[in-house]
Parts: C-alpha cells; structure tokens; sequence
C-alpha cells in the first residue's frame, strides 16, 4: 500500500506573532544587566534611555560625570546633559553631598534601578559603611560644605524657603536643608525676582509623589529652572508741565498755570496795572 503524501505543514508554528518582532533569546550566564521594563519602555527621549541602561551596565564607582558620558556616546554635551536631567527628575539619578571618612565633603551620584525603591547590596563590592541603603555609582568633584549656621544665613531666604510648607504641606524642610538651599534663593532675590514669584516657581507642578527629600526637589528647580524676570519697574511720575500761555504784553509763549504775562513784561512792568 503506497504511504499518503500531503503538502501540509506538519506542525504549526506554537505562539509565533504574524507581525512585529521575534525574539532570538539566548541564555546569558555573565556580562548582563537586568533593566526593569518601566525604564527600558520609557516614553519620550531613547538618549535618555540609553544613558540609563549605560550607567546600570558600570561597576561602583566608575565615573558617570558629563565628560565621561561623552567620551562614550557620540552625543554632545547638551544632550547628554538634557538627559542626566530628566533621570534625576524621574528619580533614578541622585546627587548628593556627603562627608567621607576623612571629612571630606564630595558630591556622591546615586543611580537606581527602580526610582524610591531600596538597592540590593552591591555585588561589585561591600556596600558604603555610612549608606548602607544606597549604591554609589562614583564620587564627583570635592564641594565644600556651607558652614553657615541657621542664624546666620540670609533671613529674607529662609523666610521664603519656610513658607513654602503653607503653599504644599510637603515642603518640610529642616534647618540644615534650608541653609544649603538659602544662597541659591538669595541669588534669586539679588536678581529682582520677588518671594511671590520664587514660591509660584519652586510650588507650581510638583509631582503627586515625592521620590527624594523636598530638599532635593528644590535644590533642582533652583539650579535648573531659568531664572524668572524680574517684575518691570513702576513707572517714575514725572512733575506735570504747565500748559503753553500767550503773553499779554508782547503776545510771546510761555508756560504758567494761567494766562497771564511772561516774566520779562513782569520785571519790567509792560502792561501791567498801576499800583493804586
């Protein structure tokens, strides 16, 4: 008995998309990063995103500033700068200022695979004895830290950074915060920029959530925003100018309140009355 022929596939393809892309997994045992979807998926600039995934990718403690970035991408500066910026805004990206063991103040740039949550102990190496919650990614540039006391510090600054809680209950800051930020406000305030307007720019479109300190949130709209003009000065009243007269005596203009004569037929008495 001859066997039956078909043309028939003989399996159909299990799960396989009839559009759009395929993926070819292979199973990595080294050299990978585990980048969370929410940040692999992120709308908006793919700069952004590869800068992310970039910095994930390096061991603790390797520089993350805007020159090394560049020395890696082909972007420029600005990009690379735009997209630092949006990274600490959506709080994956940290900078903060911390005393070493030495006493040495350095600003410290934290990255996070997912923005508020609590990294996992370092695998590159034993976790910073005074965080033992965060991950440093690498020391930036030594700054020196503000030895300005509460008192010290400018009163009309501290006033406004104060009354920011009355605006958002969740601008609390404490006293060392409101002495790091106090110069930026002060420098605002030398600008001409009034308290109304510092308030309305560090206050208007915060997000629901807070992933940082208030502090942090401040300190980045006092360094990144565009410093707002000032308002326009009042305008100098002038004194009013008397209206053009026509001289009795000698019928020249001049200017007085009322008709009258000019001050040379004054002096010399032309046309005038005679004293009785």
């Amino acid at each position: 008995m001859a066997d039956s022929q078909s043309n028939a596939r003989l399996r159909a393809d299990a799960g396989a998309p009839r559009s759009g892309v395929i993926h070819v997994r292979t199973r990595l045992t080294a050299d990978f990063t585990v980048v969370a979807n929410a940040l692999a998926q992120r709308r908006g600039s793919a700069v952004t995103v590869g800068v992310a995934v970039y910095i994930l990718s390096l061991p603790s403690g390797t520089p993350v500033t805007i020159a090394a970035l560049c020395a890696h991408f082909t972007e420029g500066e600005i990009l690379i700068s735009r997209a630092l910026r949006e990274l600490e805004a959506a709080g994956y990206l940290e900078r903060r200022r911390e005393r070493t063991p030495a006493g040495q103040i350095r600003t410290r740039t934290y990255f996070y695979d997912v923005p508020g949550g609590t990294p996992e102990p370092d695998p590159d190496g034993p976790p910073d004895p005074p965080l033992p919650s965060k991950r440093p990614v690498a020391d930036e540039t030594p700054a020196e830290e503000p030895s300005v006391a509460l008192p010290e510090a400018d009163p009309q600054a501290i006033s406004v950074l104060a009354s920011l809680r009355h605006v958002d209950p969740r601008l609390v800051l404490s006293g060392r915060e409101a002495v790091r930020l106090a110069p930026a406000v002060t420098a605002w305030l030398a600008a001409g920029v009034t308290p109304a307007q510092i308030t309305r720019t560090l206050t208007t479109g915060l997000p629901d959530r807070f992933l940082t300190r208030p502090a942090g949130l401040l300190a980045f709209r006092l360094r990144e925003t565009p410093l707002p003009a000032p308002p326009p000065p009042e305008p100098v009243a002038r004194p009013a100018v008397p209206p053009l007269q026509t001289c009795d005596g000698c019928d020249r203009a001049f200017r007085a309140p009322a008709p009258g004569h000019c001050r040379d037929c004054r002096s010399a008495g032309t046309g005038l009355p005679a004293a009785a």
